[in-house]
């Protein structure tokens, strides 16, 4: 029996409540983005990700995740139904990991980056959802697409160490480049395909109704984000430590690049080119936050910043409406990040003479995690599209969705 570590289990409980934090921090930020009498059905959908992934989770989120392993692909969801296993060992004491760690603090760690994940998909469809689609949604792809991709990745899976391409060299996903930013990258854009534009998308102002809002919540992303990346070395340990600093000077140089993107391109730099860059920045290190040195995350931080910056026109130029840049930020982010962790990582990167098979595994392992992502997320939002519909009626989406859906507005006088 593993001896308890209080150091390790403090220092995950920490983490696991950080990363928990994210997800009130994105309502903020969303919110913030949104036009003011949408900000309250923005928020209330990172809520509900928060409501119906907490149950699912402790049933068989757990065990589809980390259970027994069926075909690479998932975790049996009936092995550990309902936590049966993981608390307590046969003489009743508390189950410890090899890091000291109650196993069901793991448990604790772990939803929060399923709730987190889920949240970040509701920024591509933002001002014309139906809360209640959204709500089975959540469910659903929590279930058939985020459990499955955790195990494939973490969970000895097709994409881990255990898997097939580990014979050409090991996949790095640190904490969730294909796991959580491809995952719901990819998600937000098939739904912003399926669901259509928003009303007058492309001809009216649709900005930022409160910025500082914005910037608040980027800044409580920043923060619940050690526990993302410093937590997922699993102790308190050296690897923690690189992972923060890796973490904070990546993001660093991400909001640079980002605000230097701009000033070439516009003159200014804005404050939400700014808490843009940050997000980008967190997410492009987040694969690559124990592989790197803090030098190299410098180089990716900014990489990441340019090309995010670059990439949220996108959808004006193809003509897809992802209102808040989730496939901007987020795909985009996931994918520079998780491919130049072949390039950058200390152990096995390019520039290292690590040769090519590390770059080869990370982009096998992103294209994989697009395709699964991109199919098992259009079967669910065509299938909604078919039953329940994903729009509130057009009445309702220019009077504002805050009043139809939740019959409550943010702010007395309602201004788009």
């Amino acid at each position: 029996m593993e001896e308890l570590n209080y150091g390790a289990t403090a220092w995950m409980l920490t983490s696991a409540s950080l990363v928990l934090l994210m997800t009130p921090g994105l309502a903020l930020f969303y919110g913030g983005m949104t036009r003011s009498k949408s900000v309250l059905n923005m928020m209330m959908m990172s809520f509900g990700a928060m409501g119906v992934i907490g149950v699912i989770y402790v049933l068989w989120g757990w065990s589809m995740s980390y259970g027994a392993d069926v075909g690479g692909i998932f975790g049996n969801p009936f092995d550990q139904f309902g936590l049966v296993g993981t608390i307590y060992d046969e003489s009743g004491e508390f189950i410890i990991d090899g890091f000291g760690v109650p196993a069901i603090v793991g448990v604790a760690f772990q939803v929060t980056f399923a709730i987190i994940t889920t949240a970040l998909i509701s920024g591509a469809i933002a001002d014309r959802t139906k809360f209640s689609s959204w709500m089975v949604f959540v469910a659903l792809w929590v279930t058939l697409s985020y459990f499955p991709m955790a195990h494939m990745v973490w969970g000895g899976g097709l994409l881990s160490g255990d898997g097939p391409f580990a014979g050409i060299a090991a996949p790095i996903d640190f904490a969730g480049g294909t796991v959580v930013h491809i995952n719901a990258g990819v998600a937000g854009l098939v739904l912003a395909l399926i669901i259509g534009k928003r009303k007058g998308f492309g001809t009216d102002p649709m900005r930022p109704h409160n910025l500082p809002l914005v910037m608040l919540g980027a800044a409580l992303l920043w923060f619940g984000w050690f526990g993302f990346n410093a937590g997922s070395a699993f102790t308190a340990d050296g690897t923690a430590g690189l992972a923060w600093v890796n973490t904070t000077s990546a993001t660093a140089a991400a909001m640079l690049g980002w605000l230097l993107t701009e000033r070439i391109k516009y003159g200014k730099g804005t404050s939400l080119g700014a808490a843009s860059g940050v997000v980008a920045g967190l997410v492009a290190i987040t694969p690559a936050a124990g592989a790197l040195n803090p030098v190299t995350s410098i180089a990716l931080g900014a990489i990441a910043g340019v090309l995010c910056a670059l990439a949220v026109g996108l959808k004006h130029k193809l003509g897809y409406d992802d209102s808040l840049d989730v496939v901007g930020v987020h795909l985009v982010g996931g994918l520079v990040g998780t491919v130049l962790i072949g390039v950058f990582a200390t152990d096995g990167g390019l520039i290292f003479g690590g040769g090519f098979n590390q770059l080869a595994v990370q982009i096998i392992i992103a294209v994989v995690a697009i395709v699964f992502s991109g199919v098992i997320t259009a079967v669910i939002g065509l299938a909604i599209k078919a039953t329940m519909g994903w729009r509130v009626p057009e009445e309702d989406e220019v009077r504002g969705i805050d009043l139809a859906e939740h019959a409550e507005t943010a702010y007395e006088e309602i201004n788009s």
